[in-house]
């Protein structure tokens, strides 16, 4: 668990250039096949907190930005786009606190995610967040393009 006091506060689109950075390790850490360079990403995560409807919030160890999850407030769901913990605070609790600041601010509403299905760790954990497998999309490659 925790030993120390997190602390925590919504993103700004001043935020990008860090965010940008922390999904380019997520990207790497998950095995996502997304080959956006930093820059890109950077770029992106600035459009999505300005004019696509995107939220984060964002927790720090002291002055050090440590976590992130960011969302998109929907109609008819909370979409969770992405979840990041860097890698020396990991199990932790970190998510886990993350995610339930989150519950808290739409206690009523349904909150939907997606989960690369080879990675086990974060099925696991939204599992035990109380997520429930809704959907399973599936893939078919072009011939020479198998990754699994």
């Amino acid at each position: 668990m925790i030993d120390h006091a997190l602390c925590f506060r919504p993103a700004t689109e001043a935020d990008a250039e860090a965010l940008g950075r922390l999904n380019h390790q997520l990207i790497r850490d998950e095995g996502h096949r997304n080959p956006m360079s930093v820059d890109e990403l950077v770029e992106r995560m600035r459009r999505w907190l300005a004019d696509d409807g995107y939220e984060a919030l964002l927790g720090f160890d002291g002055d050090e930005l440590v976590a992130y999850v960011l969302w998109r407030d929907e109609p008819d769901c909370v979409y969770l786009r992405q979840i990041f913990v860097h890698r020396d605070q990991r199990r932790q609790g970190v998510a886990r606190h993350l995610m339930l600041s989150v519950f808290e601010r739409w206690p009523g509403k349904r909150l939907v995610v997606d989960v690369l299905a080879g990675n086990a760790r974060a099925l696991a954990f939204w599992r035990r967040m109380g997520y429930r497998d809704y959907a399973v999309m599936l893939e078919r490659l072009p011939p020479g393009d198998d990754e699994a």
